[in-house]
């Protein structure tokens, strides 16, 4: 499965720390705050790309750009406190990590979340000596499926797009691969099987990283 693969892209939330129910719960508590009467199922669902499109999606034309940012910001500062006392790799990452990191393979973050959510994971779990080039929201005009995150990944690390693998754990991140022309492995810690069917570009699915060999 890796024998001409040169790099790893990961995505972070649900992928490398299972923290998706903590950044729901943060949303869901703030748009229902905010008068949305959407159920966590419905806030899962707009779960994807930037914050402030999330808010955009969900509240159109409401708030300037500003207002988002400080919402988002807001939110985040939520999530972390929630989480960091449950923060960990999912199972069987950091030996993954280690032996692909041995093996030389070429390491990237490419995620929406902001900068500082990265951190936060990365210093936490003291992970960030593997990654050579991190993307996240602060650093694309375009948010996934939009395949400007993982593209842009490929050319820090200085790879082809078609020598890497992106480890997704959602259906809108393994659209952003198969439109970056990669091929992914699935995660599958928040999503269904059956919700990535429509797809051509997944190698694997797995419930965690102890399934897999080089």
């Amino acid at each position: 499965m890796f024998s001409t693969t040169k790099a790893f892209l990961f995505d972070l939330n649900g992928t490398m720390v299972n923290d998706m129910p903590y950044h729901i719960a943060a949303w869901h508590a703030i748009v229902n705050q905010l008068g949305a009467p959407l159920s966590i199922e419905d806030v899962k669902h707009q779960c994807y790309g930037k914050n402030d499109e999330l808010l955009e999606r969900v509240f159109p034309g409401r708030f300037t750009m500003e207002e988002k940012l400080k919402l988002g910001a807001d939110k985040e500062a939520v999530y972390r406190v929630e989480f960091k006392p449950h923060l960990k790799l999912i199972p069987g990452l950091d030996i993954f990590l280690a032996k692909a990191h041995q093996q030389k393979i070429k390491m990237a973050i490419g995620s929406a979340a902001i900068t500082s959510n990265i951190d936060f994971v990365l210093d936490n779990t003291n992970t960030r000596k593997y990654f050579e080039a991190i993307v996240s929201a602060d650093h694309v005009k375009q948010s996934k499926p939009h395949p400007e995150t993982f593209i842009k990944c490929a050319n820090d690390l200085k790879v082809a797009p078609s020598e890497c693998i992106v480890f997704e754990d959602t259906p809108k991140g393994v659209e952003c691969a198969q439109n970056a022309n990669m091929k992914a492995i699935v995660i599958l810690t928040g999503h269904k099987k059956d919700e990535f069917k429509s797809f051509q570009n997944i190698l694997h699915f797995m419930d965690d990283y102890s399934s897999l060999k080089f």
